[in-house]
């Protein structure tokens, strides 16, 4: 009777070690379970799609702003839609509402006009699209950031270069740009502010060329016509400078002018290497298009951006 006990006893101790065996395994089991579910399954980055709507694509800075812009949003895998408004704004607010209608992420703006465009951004900021603007600035609305060169200086740096090549003393004419657009009011300012400081210097003429390289020419066609002595000329873009050196040749009298354009376009440069133009303010436009792209990727991406990227400008001479 004892032995049978004992042997029933030692079976019940064998099934309950079993048991506890059996439940540590399925207990393992469930920790590695519980493991590999808390780790993150990798997903593919969020893609974005990305409006930029451009003044004008007949302008080769303009170009190389959206070669920019293209070149980081291939490298970032954005979608990017360009718009050319061919420096007509109503297009240009046209195209912003289509941009807006297809639900991109964010809009880069480089505006035709900056008072004009104001209602397109209100648009955009009620359909909580945010806005970047590029190289110009916009007079309203909700910017998240504005990329550009600071313009004013631009302008300054002209004068400043301008005067001392001609000795502090001469008569300057000054070729505006698009009125109402930042970078023409800007350059503007700062070129007349500088060459104020000059007693010597007068300036004989300011027109509107509407950043027009045929328009530069007519413009200063006429201007020559009226005045005999001219010694300098400023214009807001390389374009007018372009035409303003053409009309000065078919008028013979492009050795004795001073000429400064604004953006060094390759047109520019080669015309600072053959000694046409005396020099030109470099800006950056493929840099802008690139910090744009960036900008507007960062934002969407919950990431901090400053309100004002600036790019930096240098003189261009020969």
């Amino acid at each position: 009777m004892f032995s049978e006990n004992k042997h029933r006893h030692f079976r019940l101790g064998l099934l309950a070690a079993l048991a506890l065996v059996l439940t540590l395994a399925l207990a393992a089991c469930g920790g590695d379970d519980e493991e590999e579910s808390a780790t993150p399954t990798p997903t593919e980055p969020e893609s974005y799609t990305l409006g930029l709507a451009v003044s004008t694509l007949e302008n080769p800075f303009f170009v190389s702003l959206k070669d920019g812009a293209e070149t980081a949003a291939n490298r970032l895998g954005v979608e990017l839609v360009v718009k050319d408004a061919q420096d007509d704004v109503e297009q240009q607010k046209t195209q912003i509402q289509e941009l807006i209608d297809a639900a991109v992420d964010a809009i880069l703006i480089n505006p035709v006009d900056g008072e004009a465009i104001v209602p397109a951004i209100e648009a955009a900021n009620a359909a909580n699209i945010p806005v970047f603007t590029i190289d110009r600035s916009a007079a309203g609305g909700e910017i998240v950031s504005h990329i550009a060169s600071d313009n004013f200086a631009g302008g300054r740096m002209a004068a400043q270069h301008l005067a001392e090549s001609l000795g502090g003393s001469g008569k300057v004419v000054e070729l505006v740009g698009i009125p109402g657009t930042s970078a023409a009011e800007a350059r503007g300012a700062g070129f007349n502010e500088a060459i104020g400081t000059f007693d010597g210097i007068e300036v004989v003429a300011r027109e509107v060329a509407n950043f027009n390289r045929a328009e530069g020419k007519s413009v200063f066609a006429a201007i020559l016509e009226e005045h005999e002595e001219i010694d300098g000329v400023f214009a807001h873009n390389d374009e007018m400078i372009l035409g303003a050196i053409e009309a000065a040749k078919e008028a013979g009298r492009a050795g004795s002018i001073r000429f400064i354009g604004f953006d060094a376009i390759e047109d520019a440069v080669a015309a600072v290497e053959s000694g046409d133009l005396l020099a030109t303010v470099a800006q950056q436009p493929a840099e802008m298009g690139r910090l744009g792209v960036e900008a507007a990727v960062d934002y969407l991406k919950g990431e901090e951006v400053p309100a004002s990227l600036p790019v930096d400008l240098a003189l261009i001479t020969r």
